[in-house]
């Protein structure tokens, strides 16, 4: 699944990048280079934290799921017990 960015969210992240390379290695990239490498990361490395997320979510709904009686149940004729 290809990670697609909002216009908003990629110009933020070039920008991001680009103080990054600047601050630690002192070299100034273009909007391009610095696009061009972006777009690697996220192909690379991108589905590593995709698949992570997944898992998490999954890992997630399987514990409520396994827990959902317990925490769904409403106790019935429970006037009486005031």
């Amino acid at each position: 699944m290809k990670m697609e960015l909002s216009k908003e969210e990629e110009k933020a992240a070039v920008e991001s990048i680009q103080q990054y390379l600047s601050d630690e290695y002192g070299v100034d990239s273009s909007d391009l280079k610095t696009k061009l490498l972006m777009e690697f990361f996220l192909k690379e490395i991108g589905p590593f934290a995709y698949n992570k997320g997944v898992g998490d979510a999954e890992a997630f709904m399987r514990a409520r799921l396994e827990d959902l009686s317990g925490s769904c149940f409403e106790h019935p004729m429970t006037h009486w017990e005031r």
